[in-house]
């Protein structure tokens, strides 16, 4: 995936993830990326509901799981410098910001 071409957009969930296509070859490779992501939610949770859909077909990935997959993983190598920076600091102090109406 390191020539692969960015996107700027995440899937939209429950278009075509659907349990009756043919299943991926290697369910392995899938878990495994699939498990990988999902420590990227930790700076990163504007990923958390397209990974979690994902990780739901983890026991039987089909061909378009695995093409969603790699959508995801075209989206975080476009945004990779997006998150929240996590830093040490010797305050106990919380700084919170919101944008709630």
């Amino acid at each position: 995936m390191v020539k692969a071409k960015p996107i700027a957009t995440l899937f939209i969930v429950g278009e075509f993830l659907s349990t009756e296509k043919k299943l991926f070859s290697d369910p392995t490779l899938f878990q495994s990326l699939a498990g990988a992501l999902q420590y990227l939610t930790i700076s990163r949770p504007n990923l958390l509901f397209s990974i979690n859909s994902i990780c739901q077909y983890m026991h039987a990935p089909t061909e378009d799981h695995f093409q969603t997959l790699k959508h995801i993983l075209c989206y975080v190598k476009d945004t990779v410098h997006h998150g929240l920076q996590l830093h040490h600091t010797s305050s106990r102090e919380l700084l919170a910001y919101s944008n709630a109406d």
